[in-house]
């Protein structure tokens, strides 16, 4: 009985050790200690960013190669896009300089190419863009693989009241197929797409616009894209 009572009590004592020693481990650091956190993936680089540029004389036109400010992208307009319009003014945040689809009489959609480089959209790879709209339209993601499948994401922003910047992570996105020339989508969400090779990378609202004043139109004024480059 009594080396019952003393193996009952010895284990009651290494508990209370354990628990005590649980408790010291979970103490929050003191002050003048550095809390450790465990690495993360490593964050992708600014791939490029695209702030667009108005025409010498200002107003509102077909958008056009020159309306893009970085050197080492080109412009590429699809379904409608030739009716795509640059408008705005560099310094005014109510109105930054944009492209603005208003004038689309079917869905229309623009999309940059770096000159030099794919770029891998896979981990934690994302979008930040300048965005605005009028009715029922929402701005999309929109990519072309290397393989030439068009994709287009089920990530919609734009507010009616003004301009707003948002951002989103890639992998969050679920995509659609895309028939890019005639701006609609096809089939069902692709399971696992293969973004480590991005051709090109822009915005479709895949819906057309209404024309000048409220009714149904898409801005997007900058965008920037994070991702590891990927030389051609």
């Amino acid at each position: 009985m009594l080396r019952r009572i003393m193996t009952v009590s010895a284990g009651l004592g290494l508990l209370a050790l354990g628990l005590a020693g649980s408790a010291f481990a979970q103490e929050p650091a003191r002050e003048g200690q550095v809390r450790r956190e465990p690495a993360g993936p490593p964050r992708p680089p600014l791939f490029f960013r695209e702030q667009w540029k108005q025409a010498p004389d200002g107003g509102e036109h077909a958008v056009a190669p020159s309306n893009v400010a970085n050197a080492n992208l080109e412009l590429k307009l699809y379904g409608d896009g030739k009716d795509m319009q640059a408008t705005g003014t560099d310094t005014n945040e109510s109105n930054p300089t944009h492209v603005w689809t208003g004038l689309c009489t079917s869905t229309c959609a623009a999309a940059l190419r770096d000159k030099d480089n794919y770029v891998d959209l896979t981990g934690l790879a994302k979008i930040r863009w300048l965005t605005k709209v009028s009715g029922f339209h929402q701005v999309h993601p929109m990519i072309k693989l290397a393989d030439g499948t068009w994709l287009v994401g089920d990530r919609a922003d734009g507010s009616t009241v003004d301009w707003h910047e948002s951002e989103f992570s890639i992998s969050e996105v679920r995509w659609l197929k895309l028939d890019v020339d005639k701006q609609v989508t096809k089939g069902n969400f692709v399971a696992k797409p293969d973004l480590s090779k991005v051709d090109e990378v822009g915005f479709t609202d895949l819906m057309p616009g209404s024309g000048h004043g409220p009714g149904g139109w898409s801005d997007v004024a900058f965008i920037e894209v994070y991702g590891k480059p990927v030389k051609r």
